[in-house]
């Protein structure tokens, strides 16, 4: 970190790329570059998220993904990393953050926006995180970020013999109409991100998938969740029955995985 006027106190950083970006942001990897004024490349990003020393909020766009993404890992496993980006791999300085932080630099001022200066006219509007006060698009993304994240938890408040279509009763027209939705994937490739693969225990796959106004995560060993839009705090299960694992292996041969 450079001890000038030009100093950015690193906070954290995320990868913005088609496997691997913050879901909160969009429905797939085009979706959340739009919001950020990126062009979505294949080979993605690295945002690097802190503050001036006035305290204002930036963003740094890196092209360098690897360097971002070591960055990452050693701090999820609590070991340090000095993130610097270099300079030829910065494509823009935005002013705000994209996301909702809860950490701030010490020794500078409580993070704020930028002030209104030419800098900030340059780098266009000032960043701030989607709306998560109430139930929208934003917040079911995340819902599904959680599921995810403690699977074991949201599994074993399901039955074991959970069933795709309960015998002699009509699905759930609500779940049908995502799961055909879903299923048209397969056919008609969507953009880059809405269908996303990461590892799980043993052999399986953790799927997720997004649409307009839904979210579905599910494994490929077992059920899936399903969260809508039209259904506030609402998850429902899809038992895997003899549809489910079909549609689940077609979804991770498309997917989208993490380079590692």
């Amino acid at each position: 970190m450079a001890e000038d006027e030009d100093s950015l106190y690193v906070l954290t950083a995320v990868l913005l790329t088609p496997a691997q970006f913050p879901s909160v942001l969009g429905d797939d990897y085009p979706a959340a570059c739009e919001r950020l004024g990126l062009k979505p490349f294949a080979e993605g990003y690295g945002l690097v998220l802190g503050q001036d020393r006035a305290g204002a909020r930036w963003t740094v766009v890196s092209e360098d993904v690897t360097q971002v993404a070591c960055a990452v890992a050693a701090w999820d496993c609590g070991m340090e990393f000095d993130l610097s980006p270099e300079e030829r791999y910065v494509v823009g300085v935005l002013p705000g953050w994209p996301l909702a932080l809860s950490v701030s630099a010490p020794g500078v001022p409580e993070p704020h926006d930028p002030d209104q200066e030419p800098a900030v006219e340059e780098n266009g509007t000032v960043l701030c995180p989607p709306d998560t006060s109430e139930w929208g698009p934003a917040q079911r993304r995340l819902g599904a970020d959680e599921i995810a994240l403690q699977w074991a938890q949201w599994r074993a408040q399901v039955e074991e013999d959970v069933e795709f279509v309960e015998t002699g009763a009509d699905p759930d027209p609500e779940v049908r109409r995502v799961l055909e939705e879903v299923r048209a994937y397969v056919d008609t490739p969507p953009p880059p991100g809405r269908i996303r693969s990461a590892f799980a225990s043993g052999e399986a796959r953790t799927l997720r998938a997004d649409g307009p106004g839904w979210s579905v995560v599910a494994r490929t060993d077992d059920i899936a969740f399903v969260l809508l839009d039209e259904a506030p705090g609402e998850v429902r299960p899809v038992g895997r029955g003899e549809e489910l694992p079909n549609l689940l292996s077609a979804l991770d041969g498309i997917a989208v995985r993490p380079a590692a």
